[in-house]
C-alpha cells in the first residue's frame, strides 16, 4: 500500500472537472486529451490549461492555451508547456510571465524550470522586472530560493536613473545589489558615463563598491582601481591610481585617493596628488598636500586649487608657494602665501604671484607687493632688484622683460668682462625699472624716474651693503622634478579619450606619464 501511494504521488494527476476527455493509444502508449477548466497536481504544483495531453505511462504532460503553474510562491504562465513529472522540469514556451510573489517577474518567450531546485533559465532574449530595475539579457537565470538572478550577453539594465550594458551581470532581486563580473558601463540622466571592472551596486540604497572604476562626463574624466558611490548623496571615493583629466584644459590630476562631490562639481585629490599641464615642448608639474577642481557651467568660476606644501616643476621654472589657484577661463596660475619662482639663475619672490599661460605656454607673470628679484652671479653675489610690484613677460617660455613699478631699488655687481675681476656695485633707487634678459640672463636695465646712483668701489663694500632689505636667498626650496612628481602614480587615460585631447600623441603621452 505505501509503495502504490508513492507511486501515485510521483504520478501527474488529472483533477475532476474538465469539459471533455478523450482517451487515445498510439505507439503502444495511452494517452489523455482532455479540454475546458482543465487542471492537473503534481506534487503540490498545480496546473491550469485549456488543452492538454497526457501520457500516464511516462508521466508526461503537455499543455496548450493559457497555461498556468502554481508552485508555492512563483506562479508562471505561457501558452504551450512540456512538463515531465519524472525529472519535474517544465519547458514553457511563448509569452512566458514567471511571477515571484512580491518580488519580480520574468518575461520571455522560452523558459526552462526546475521544480527540484527552483531554477528559471530563459534563451532567445528576456527581460526582469521589480519595483527597482528593469533588466533585459539574451540569456538567463533565476534562483527561486536564493533569490539570485544572473543575465549573460547584451545585458541592458534601466531604472530611473541610470542605463546599465554590460556583458554579464548578477542581480540579487531581494537585496536589489547588483553584482558586476564584467566591464560595464552605466549612463545616467546627466549623460555621464560611468565604466566598472568588477563591483557591486545597491540599486535601492544608491550605494556602490567598485574596482578599476571610471566615469566620464562632458566636462572630465575621473578614474581609480578603488570606486565607492553614494548616488543620493552625490558622493564618490575613488582610491588607488586615480586619475582625473579636465576636457576643457587638457589639465590632468593624479593621486592616490580622491572625493568627488557631484552635486556641488567639487573634486578632492589628495595622497600624492600631481597636476600635469602639458605645454608646447614641455609640461609643468604642480604637486601640494591636497589639489581641488572646482567645476561650474559658468566658465568664469572653474578653477584648480592646491594648497600645504605647494611645488611646481617646468625645465624652465620652478617654485614653491603655500597655495595657488588656476583659473580655467583666462589660464591664469596665482600663487599666495610667500611664493617663489626660479629661472635658471633668477629668484622672484612677492607676496603674491600671477602666471598667465597662453595655449599652455607661459607668457606674463604679475608679482605683487614686495616684489623682488635675484640672480647670483659665477662669483657667488646677488643681483637684486625689488619693487612695490612687478611685472615679468615671457618669450616662447624664455623670461625675457621685467618691470617694476613704485619703490624701484638695485644692486648690481660689475665686473671686467676680460679679466673677470670685480669693478664694484652699483646700488640704485627709482621710482621704475625695466630689466631685459636673453637666454634667461640680465643683459641690461633701464632705470626711470629720477633715479639716484651709488657706485662703491671693491675696498670700500661692507657685507651690508651687498644686500638690500628683505633679501633672502631660498635656493635650497628649489624643487627638482623628482621632488614634484614623488610617488603620484602615473595617469590611466583610456584609449578611447586620445581623439577628444586636444594635444599630439607625443604630449599625450607625456600625459600619461
Amino acid at each position: 500500500m505505501i509503495a502504490e501511494y508513492a507511486q501515485a504521488q510521483r504520478r501527474i494527476k488529472l483533477e475532476p472537472g474538465s469539459e471533455q476527455l478523450i482517451g487515445f493509444r498510439e505507439d503502444g502508449i495511452n494517452y489523455t486529451s482532455v479540454k475546458g477548466n482543465v487542471k492537473f497536481t503534481h506534487r503540490g504544483t498545480v496546473f491550469y490549461c485549456d488543452s492538454a495531453v497526457l501520457a500516464k505511462k511516462t508521466n508526461y504532460l503537455e499543455a496548450y492555451g493559457n497555461v498556468r503553474i502554481i508552485d508555492d510562491s512563483v506562479t508562471i504562465t505561457s501558452q504551450m508547456l512540456k512538463y515531465d513529472g519524472d525529472t519535474r522540469i517544465a519547458k514553457l514556451r511563448q509569452k512566458v510571465v514567471l511571477t515571484k510573489l512580491g518580488q519580480l517577474q520574468i518575461f520571455t518567450d522560452y523558459l526552462d524550470y526546475d521544480r527540484n531546485t527552483g531554477i528559471a533559465n530563459y534563451f532567445n532574449d528576456g527581460k526582469i522586472v521589480d519595483s527597482t530595475n528593469v533588466l533585459t539579457s539574451r540569456k538567463g537565470y533565476y534562483n527561486s530560493v536564493s533569490n539570485f538572478a544572473s543575465f549573460k550577453t547584451d545585458v541592458v539594465s534601466t531604472n530611473e536613473d541610470y542605463v546599465l550594458n554590460s556583458d554579464t551581470l548578477v542581480y540579487n532581486t531581494k537585496s536589489g545589489v547588483i553584482f558586476f563580473v564584467d566591464r560595464t558601463t552605466l549612463t545616467d540622466q546627466e549623460g555621464s558615463v560611468f565604466v566598472y571592472e568588477a563591483g557591486k551596486y545597491n540599486s535601492r540604497a544608491k550605494r556602490s563598491d567598485f574596482s578599476e572604476g571610471r566615469v566620464e562626463t562632458e566636462d572630465y574624466f575621473l578614474a581609480g582601481k578603488e570606486m565607492r558611490l553614494d548616488d543620493i548623496r552625490g558622493i564618490y571615493n575613488l582610491k588607488r591610481e586615480v586619475t582625473m583629466y579636465g576636457k576643457i584644459n587638457n589639465v590632468i590630476i593624479t593621486g592616490h585617493a580622491a572625493d568627488h562631490d557631484r552635486r556641488n562639481d567639487i573634486t578632492k585629490i589628495y595622497d600624492s596628488p600631481l597636476m600635469k599641464l602639458v605645454a608646447e615642448g614641455d609640461t609643468l608639474f604642480v604637486s601640494a598636500d591636497t589639489l581641488i577642481s572646482l567645476d561650474s557651467p559658468d566658465p568664469a568660476k572653474k578653477r584648480l586649487l592646491a594648497y600645504s606644501n605647494v611645488k611646481f616643476y617646468k625645465t624652465d621654472i620652478q617654485g614653491v608657494a603655500d597655495s595657488l589657484a588656476y583659473m580655467v577661463a583666462d589660464s591664469a596660475l596665482n600663487l599666495y602665501g610667500k611664493p617663489v619662482l626660479w629661472s635658471d639663475q633668477n629668484q622672484m619672490t612677492a607676496d603674491s604671484i600671477a602666471m598667465l599661460i597662453e595655449q599652455s605656454t607661459l607668457k606674463q607673470m604679475d608679482m605683487k607687493n614686495n616684489a623682488f628679484v635675484i640672480t647670483q652671479d659665477t662669483a657667488g653675489n646677488y643681483n637684486q632688484i625689488k619693487g612695490r610690484g612687478m611685472e615679468a613677460s615671457f618669450d616662447g617660455d624664455q623670461l625675457s622683460e621685467v618691470y617694476v613699478s613704485g619703490n624701484g631699488e638695485s644692486i648690481f655687481f660689475m665686473y671686467d668682462e676680460e679679466k673677470g675681476i670685480l669693478m664694484g656695485m652699483n646700488k640704485i633707487i627709482c621710482s621704475n625699472i625695466r630689466l631685459y634678459f636673453e637666454n634667461q640672463k640680465l643683459i641690461d636695465a633701464a632705470f626711470l624716474v629720477n633715479p639716484e646712483g651709488d657706485f662703491i668701489p671693491p675696498h670700500r663694500l661692507k657685507d651690508d651693503d651687498k644686500l638690500l632689505n628683505g633679501f633672502i636667498w631660498r635656493g635650497s626650496e628649489r624643487p627638482s622634478k623628482a621632488e614634484v612628481v614623488g610617488e603620484s602614480p602615473k595617469a590611466t587615460l583610456p584609449e578611447t579619450l586620445t581623439g577628444e585631447l586636444k594635444v599630439p600623441e607625443k604630449k599625450l603621452n607625456r600625459l600619461r606619464q
